[in-house]
């Protein structure tokens, strides 16, 4: 912790001298949080995520090595065509199991990931992203980190070691909400010529997303993509609360509704259920794992069945 807190009061020395008590509050604040997540985040990871993670994530790791000339009792459908084409003659690709995997965070920062009945989407984010930062770094493998609202806004190439994932979860927990949409495909297209060797990429959103476009698709054509949305049981089901205001953090749009009409509360809910939906298709037809995690929930333990169910497979 000696390291973040040097890091943390270098960034404090920054500031102008009328908000220097300010940036101390923030200083601490930001402390409590990471030793705070660091304490449980290790505590899953070691108890909860180490096999799972490593069957689930790890073990199921290949990459391609080397092609060789196609000897009789081998799988027709290792046959690499482009170069039996070439040569005339059959060859088929050889792989190797990876040493190592690189772990990619994709994490929404658009505003409305500060909606939240206990805690913010943004801070369970931290926790959840954090518990498998650890979870990667025990199998020595690389993680990285995108943060982005209507495009890219701060990258942190894939490397190793547990200071570098403590530094992704600091880089989380003092992100700045973006007052924008969240453009997902924009990101995706920035990793698309960003990552160079396959890796798992995890999705932190809340998927208030415009349509996604083929982007998707080919990214999980290159990468192991896993989405994981996290919700408000609230949304699902509007409280009463009489005449209420809602304004839309990223776009500025305010609407008035009267929360004590019981077919207000169902339209509420149906317009929510319908976007989930589409969403839940888009990611189905891209063949992409979806993880629905409710705020209220034990996360680890969802994960844990997810990781479980993924291994079986």
């Amino acid at each position: 912790m000696a390291v973040l807190r040097k890091l943390f009061h270098k960034r404090a020395r920054k500031s102008q001298p009328n908000v220097a008590q300010g940036a101390e509050q923030n200083l601490d604040s930001a402390l409590k949080k990471l030793k705070r997540i660091e304490i449980i985040s290790n505590r899953i990871a070691n108890e909860v995520f180490s096999g799972q993670y490593k069957s689930a994530i790890h073990g199921q790791g290949i990459e391609f090595d080397e092609v060789r000339e196609y000897a009789e009792g081998d799988d027709v459908r290792s046959i690499d065509w482009n170069v039996t084409a070439r040569a005339g003659k059959p060859f088929v690709k050889q792989y190797s199991e990876e040493r190592e995997r690189t772990v990619f965070f994709l994490l929404d920062v658009s505003a409305s990931n500060l909606f939240g009945s206990r805690r913010s989407r943004l801070e369970l984010a931290a926790e959840i992203v954090a518990s498998l930062l650890f979870s990667a770094i025990k199998n020595n493998d690389k993680v990285g980190l995108l943060a982005f609202a209507n495009g890219p806004c701060e990258y942190y190439p894939p490397r190793k070691g547990r200071n570098y994932a403590m530094r992704l979860t600091r880089a989380i927990l003092t992100a700045q909400p973006r007052y924008e949409r969240s453009n997902l495909n924009a990101a995706l297209e920035y990793i698309d010529r960003t990552l160079k060797r396959r890796a798992v990429v995890f999705i932190i959103s809340d998927f208030y997303v415009d349509a996604l476009d083929r982007s998707l698709i080919r990214c999980q054509q290159r990468h192991d993509v896993i989405a994981l949305s996290i919700a408000e049981p609230v949304e699902r089901n509007f409280l009463k609360l009489g005449f209420v205001s809602l304004c839309d953090p990223e776009t500025g749009r305010t609407v008035e509704l009267d929360t004590s009409s019981a077919r207000v509360r169902a339209a509420i809910a149906e317009r929510l259920e319908n976007k989930r939906k589409a969403i839940e298709a888009r990611l189905r037809e891209a063949r992409v794992d979806t993880v629905w995690i409710d705020s209220d929930a034990d996360y680890a333990r969802v994960l844990r069945d997810f990781f479980h169910l993924r291994a079986r497979r």
